[in-house]
């Protein structure tokens, strides 16, 4: 299979033999409950190659995910998150927008012109190839693509790709070993698979937003895409299981597909909301800043105006908290000894809470409780991120040159999350301009000649 040469700054290619050693670690981290309790495996004891057409080695030089390419038939952000996982880490991903226009999201939240810095961010460490997939010509690049990748991810809606001719049994015919993830607002079966759905709708239909604001108000919006960003780990996370039971040689019929719904995605990070339902006849409600049932835990005003937020929720925290606040009576309290006695008297205890912290600066308040061993922190907007030091410490904020309104700038991007020893992950170049390596890739991989990209781009196909 033949292997792009690497962009600016990326890593060097690698050789064709394969072990698991840098795949785990990336989802042990991030889930460890799903790849290491779930999956028993020796990465010490074993080794597998995961592809006959060239896969990732044990080299500590190179990132975990060096060796497996992506194909990125997607938009927004549910299936571009997913991809940008593995492109942090070494995999090859290559983007395929529509000609033009390329991924509506490179124009949200833009404030002056160009592409926006949240495609830039999302779209990281990627190849833009442009194709349209309603023409034939379209199709059959994609289908060529396929088969020197070794996962698609994609989030039409179900069905879409199928109308395209695009669907599962098209993309497995092209090559049987790919893994396919496929993320939709409800699932590829369901009585509600053919609706349309963004993470907002997620959200509000995984319970989320019914839970999320003021009790004596409208639910409200997480000012972050909670869903998609939910979906696109969900997405990852099925990704590396399929292609490690792939390496593994375990037995399947069909298609290799990780299905994830938006909502599904949600609804998994709210724990116990209908077991609460079922066992209590509860039905959580709004509480604005506070956890139910986790008190003292919350938002707490501060003199000059600001706030801190305090989590003294676990039993040992509560006493040190109690103390710190001035209120060893209450840290000491029996009666207080248990979450549920605390969640009885939570306007007390918030009350013993907040006439502390409104004599202090939030500043001073998280370092004095930080000082005690309470978990406290200050309520940061993108100022405060950017000046701190921690963030610099932890090399959290990348600095790369993009265009911004024509004019080369340095913008800072988020760094890589998780952190894996040997050589980990990295932001090599911010997402691209529309297109930019449609010649290299369709050269390299298809051989398509100068000549014939110049048919299809006066044909409108790329």
């Amino acid at each position: 299979m033949k292997r792009l040469p690497p962009c600016p700054l990326s890593p060097p290619k690698r050789p064709a033999t394969a072990s698991l050693r840098g795949a785990l670690p990336l989802f042990v981290h991030i889930w460890a409950s799903i790849v290491a309790n779930r999956l028993s495996f020796s990465l010490n004891e074993h080794r597998y190659s995961l592809f006959e057409k060239g896969s990732v080695v044990d080299q500590g030089d190179q990132p975990p995910l060096a060796g497996i390419r992506v194909l990125e038939l997607g938009s927004f952000i549910a299936a571009p998150f997913a991809t940008r996982i593995f492109a942090d880490f070494g995999a090859e991903v290559v983007k395929i927008e529509r000609p033009g226009t390329g991924d509506e999201l490179r124009g949200w939240r833009r404030s002056r012109g160009g592409t926006s810095m949240m495609f830039r961010t999302i779209a990281r460490n990627k190849r833009s190839v442009t194709v349209d997939l309603s023409t034939g010509e379209g199709r059959d690049i994609v289908l060529g693509l396929v088969r020197h990748c070794d996962v698609v991810v994609e989030n039409f809606r179900p069905g879409t790709l199928e109308r395209l001719q695009l669907g599962s049994d098209e993309l497995t015919a092209a090559n049987a070993d790919v893994v396919l993830v496929r993320i939709s607002g409800y699932g590829q079966t369901g009585p509600y698979r053919d609706r349309a759905g963004f993470g907002g709708v997620a959200e509000a239909f995984g319970g989320l937003r019914h839970v999320t604001g003021h009790p004596d108000r409208e639910p409200v919006r997480p000012a972050a895409p909670v869903g998609d960003a939910l979906a696109g780990l969900y997405g990852a996370i099925g990704a590396l299981m399929l292609l490690l039971a792939k390496a593994r040689g375990r037995p399947h019929e069909g298609p290799r597909v990780a299905d994830v719904a938006l909502y599904e995605s949600v609804f998994m990070a709210m724990e116990s909301l209908v077991p609460d339902y079922d066992a209590y006849g509860v039905i959580r409600r709004r509480t604005a800043g506070n956890l139910p049932g986790v008190v003292p835990s919350g938002i707490y005003p501060t003199r000059g105006g600001g706030s801190v937020i305090i989590a003294g929720n676990s039993s040992g925290v509560f006493g040190r908290l109690m103390t710190a606040v001035g209120r060893p009576d209450l840290g000491a309290d029996p009666t207080l000894a248990d979450g549920s006695a605390r969640d009885a008297r939570e306007p007390e205890l918030n009350g013993a809470i907040t006439a502390w912290t409104a004599r202090h600066t939030a500043a001073e308040a998280v370092d004095l409780l930080s000082r005690a061993g309470v978990p406290a922190g200050p309520i940061y907007d993108a100022a405060d991120i950017a000046d701190d030091e921690h963030y610099r410490a932890r090399d959290m904020l990348r600095p790369h040159k993009v265009s911004v309104d024509g004019e080369p700038e340095e913008i800072r991007f988020p760094g890589v999350v998780p952190r894996v020893p040997g050589a980990p992950g990295d932001v090599r170049w911010a997402g691209p301009e529309l297109g930019a390596h449609t010649d290299q890739v369709l050269g390299e991989l298809l051989g398509y000649s100068a000549g014939r990209l110049g048919e299809l781009r006066a044909m409108k196909v790329i």
